[in-house]
């Protein structure tokens, strides 16, 4: 494989605008997110921005980023965007897709995205899920859960549905994490077709690519790493930067 991470990121935020620029430790998120997505080593590492403002960030910290047409619907739509300028001669075969609102995630969680890809000829998309944080978490529609076939000790599986409905059984409930793989392939077939029924129906556009015969495998992670939608997120995301 030859992969390339590309972190989406725009300032209209509706929840907290202008957020890739908020400032943690020292640090705007965006350059956060780009730092971590680098310390991963899967490969070239670039921000799909929507603004001037995040391109000037990025630049200034030494990293790469490409604007595009801030009207992209999609976080899909912007890498593949940026992916046409960054690398017209199709040499990168598998995108990372990280969002870049994720501005302490494990670098070897990125890996294992990765590298699901790696170990499975099958797949055609990768992406991550954590333990449930809590029994709350179980009939949260705000937690989209993920229903993988794994077996007990895996630390991966194939995933057969995501959903914000209620879970019940002692199994475990897997949180989805916004981080996924593509086979390049999979990725324009994907940003090719219409949104889904079910996507429609849950508001999660991963029901796209399932509903389009698409096979996506988890790679479980510890915990989910902190994201940051809204202001008490980002003071989570302050208090975490100056206690480490």
């Amino acid at each position: 494989m030859n992969p390339i991470v590309l972190i989406p990121a725009r300032m209209a935020a509706t929840r907290l605008p202008n957020k890739p620029l908020a400032d943690i430790g020292g640090l705007p998120m965006i350059v956060r997110v780009l730092r971590q997505a680098q310390a991963a080593g899967i490969g070239p590492v670039a921000v799909a921005a929507g603004d001037p403002e995040i391109v000037a960030a990025v630049e200034a910290a030494g990293g790469r980023a490409v604007l595009t047409d801030p009207a992209l619907p999609s976080g899909s739509d912007r890498i593949l965007a940026a992916l046409a300028v960054l690398d017209p001669g199709r040499a990168h075969d598998v995108v990372i897709n990280l969002q870049g609102d994720m501005p302490f995630v494990d670098p070897g969680v990125l890996a294992a995205c990765a590298g699901q890809l790696a170990a499975h000829a099958d797949a055609d998309i990768a992406t991550v899920v954590a333990p449930e944080a809590s029994s709350a978490d179980r009939a949260n529609p705000d937690v989209v859960k993920a229903v993988l076939a794994m077996d007990a000790g895996e630390t991966s599986g194939r995933a057969l549905y995501f959903t914000r409905s209620t879970l019940y059984g002692d199994a475990p409930v897997w949180r989805h994490i916004g981080i996924y793989g593509y086979r390049r392939a999979a990725l324009e077939a994907f940003n090719a077709a219409a949104p889904s029924a079910l996507e429609q129906r849950e508001k999660l556009e991963q029901l796209r690519a399932m509903e389009l015969g698409l096979t996506i495998r988890a790679a479980v992670a510890a915990e989910a790493p902190i994201s940051v939608d809204n202001p008490s997120d980002l003071q989570a995301a302050r208090d975490h930067a100056e206690k480490n």
